[in-house]
């Protein structure tokens, strides 16, 4: 099958997700707390089983890795990796700031990614080798190699690095960071060139791929927060770097800096 046909199920489950999430948002949501204190709302569940049985009934051979349960086998080929709603602390206290983000993976490699922001009605996708859109409009990231006057996005600032730390060192440089954005969103925006880079702590693939794909089509640079390629994006990664590729390099020097003090 063209990956074109995957793409179509992705943007076709991005859109009917992005109807429940209009659906169910509003102010004093019912949410749970799960193990690591981050909540889960029926819509979280709600999206994360429609992705289930779509791709199940469609692709019954391909795994899925979804955050609220998934169908996944190590041997699979084909990976699906799903955020249901990426930004649910926004969400779950009626803040429209949360997006919902898929990728297909073959053989640990990216192919095509959709995320999704139902409020603004902004569909980001990417195929491999076919750019990164919006709404169906070419985007590419911003070309300034300066970090003066810049925007930077941060998500899990006490994972596997001390972004804390890389805040304080990096803030004189003339940044201003945003923080408390879904991690998805701040990487789509430094692939439509509004940000020029974002900094993201955790390990999880649901939080990583989609954007990874999608930022890298717009010509940008993703690494992980050590400056390496993860070998797979359908396991654990060590946080990720996304940039406009100029200023990729200064933010790992910074980076390496805090790691050595």
């Amino acid at each position: 099958m063209e990956v074109s046909e995957y793409l179509q199920l992705a943007v076709d489950l991005a859109q009917r997700s992005g109807e429940i999430m209009r659906s169910h948002f509003g102010l004093s949501m019912k949410k749970e707390w799960k193990a690591d204190h981050s909540p889960v709302t029926e819509t979280d569940l709600a999206i994360n089983a429609l992705v289930l049985k779509e791709i199940k009934a469609r692709f019954p051979d391909h795994s899925i890795l979804a955050e609220e349960g998934d169908d996944f086998s190590h041997e699979s080929e084909y990976v699906w990796i799903c955020d249901p709603v990426d930004g649910t602390h926004n969400f779950a206290h009626g803040i429209p700031t949360a997006v919902f983000a898929l990728a297909l993976t073959r053989n640990g490699d990216p192919l095509l990614s959709a995320i999704y922001d139902p409020f603004l009605d902004r569909l980001f996708h990417a195929e491999k080798g076919k750019g990164a859109f919006l709404n169906g409009e070419r985007i590419h990231v911003t070309e300034s190699p300066s970090l003066q006057r810049t925007v930077i996005g941060m998500g899990k600032l006490s994972g596997v690095r001390d972004l804390i730390s890389f805040y304080r060192v990096a803030r004189p440089h003339g940044i201003r960071f945003v923080t408390g954005l879904s991690t998805h969103y701040m990487a789509a925006l430094v692939a439509a060139g509004e940000f020029s880079a974002a900094l993201f702590g955790g390990t999880s693939p649901h939080d990583i791929t989609a954007s990874t794909l999608l930022v890298q089509e717009a010509g940008g640079t993703v690494t992980d927060l050590f400056g390496n390629l993860p070998e797979r994006y359908d396991r654990d990664m060590q946080g990720q770097l996304y940039s406009n590729r100029a200023v990729h390099e200064e933010l790992l020097a910074i980076l390496q800096s805090v790691h050595n003090t």
